[in-house]
Order: C-alpha cells, then structure tokens, then sequence
C-alpha cells in the first residue's frame, strides 16, 4: 500500500513538471517578434504610436464638435421652421385664407337697413379691435362691400336675409363696449334708422370662415 501511494505521488510529480515544460515550450515559441528590435527603433515605435493616438484623439474631439454644431443647428432650424409656419398660420388666418375661432360679438341686424349703415357698423368693429368679421358666412376681406336697397342687401352675390348676423372675433369686452356705449354706433344707427334693431351680444365662442375670394393680388409683387 505504501509502495502504491508512492507512485502515484511520482506519477503527480511527473505530471506537474510535464506541464510546467510545455508552458515553458509554450512560452517560447509565442515570443513577441518586437525581442530583436533595439531600443532606439522601439523608443521610435513608441513615440509614433503616441502620436497617432494623439491625433486620433484631436479627430475624435473635432468630430464631437461638428457633431454638436450640426444638432444644435438642426435643433434651432426646426425651431426657426416651426415659427415660420406659425407665423404664416397666422398672417393666412387673419388676411382671410383661413377660418378664425374665438371670443367675440354677435350682433343681430333685424328689419331693413341701409347698405351704408351696415358699412359704418362693419367699420365700427374694427376700430375697436376686431381681428376677423363675417356677415353671415361671408368674411369680410379687403374690398368687400355690401350693397343694395333695405331690405334686399347683398354681399359678394350673397342675399342677406331678415334678420343677419354679424360675428366679429377679438376682446367681447373692448368689441361691446364700443359698440353700445351712450352715443356710440347702436345708438346713431337706432336714431338713423328707425325700422332696424341691433342686438349685440357678447359670445364666449364664434367661428369666422375663411374668404372664398381669390386673394391673391393680379399686379403687385411682394418686395423681400
């Protein structure tokens, strides 16, 4: 028994140094091919590979710059973007191109009336800060004129009936204000005349169409 646990000791033994010499053979033969270099070629091999990392390192930088100016150049062009549609949104909107909602006055014209009282009271409106007016589902743009005889009005081929509405979009309290103050255009019209009855009436919300005429002007240019 004691004999047998000698050998296998020796037999442990023996594997351990075979192991070991082929870690050495090992070892050996993957010996790097920068051994027969000299010292001055591999100072050499050095500083160029610092070099290159510092360059690589400068480009990497530069890159990150051109790539923060180019999103924050994206960012504020779309911002820039945005603002432009939102501004042209707005200028289409209250030239006419697009229907307008909001606060306002309704006012009701019952009974016959001339085409020029209607006119003044149009007028009115916008001195006192509408934004936007239509007569009936006619909006009201830059050449609109209501004409005819009392009673048989019309507005860009379009009968006014008895009783019409006029809606205006802007502040209720500036528009009503104005409108039904003592001496104001309600009171000269119900002097003036006298089978017609307005009825203003201040809305939390009211829709203006957009113009179905061609606004587009036939002789003038825009100057940029």
């Amino acid at each position: 028994m004691h004999r047998f646990a000698s050998q296998l000791a020796m037999s442990a033994v023996a594997f351990v140094l075979g192991l070991l010499v082929v870690a050495q053979l090992r070892s050996q033969q993957t010996v790097p091919a920068l051994t027969g270099v000299s010292s001055q070629d591999l100072t050499i091999l050095v500083a160029n590979l610092n070099t290159r990392n510092d360059q690589l390192r400068t480009e990497i930088a530069t890159l990150d710059r051109e790539l923060s100016e180019l999103r924050g150049n994206r960012s504020r062009g779309e911002t820039s973007l945005d603002q432009l549609r939102d501004d042209l949104a707005d200028v289409r909107a209250f030239a006419g191109q697009e229907a307008v909602a909001g606060p306002g006055v309704s006012v009701t014209v019952a009974g016959p009336i001339s085409a020029s009282a209607v006119g003044e009271l149009i007028n009115e409106l916008r001195n006192a800060g509408a934004e936007a007016v239509a007569v009936e589902d006619v909006r009201i743009v830059a050449g609109s004129v209501v004409a005819g005889p009392p009673g048989g009005l019309s507005l860009e081929n379009t009968v006014l009936g008895d009783p019409f509405e006029i809606r205006a979009i802007g502040s209720r309290e500036a528009l009503t204000g104005s409108l039904t103050r003592i001496g104001g255009i309600v009171a000269q019209l119900a002097a003036t005349e006298e089978r017609a009855t307005l009825t203003v009436t201040p809305v939390e919300r009211t829709v203006v169409p957009a113009s179905e005429r061609n606004l587009l002007p036939r002789y003038g240019d825009p100057r940029l």
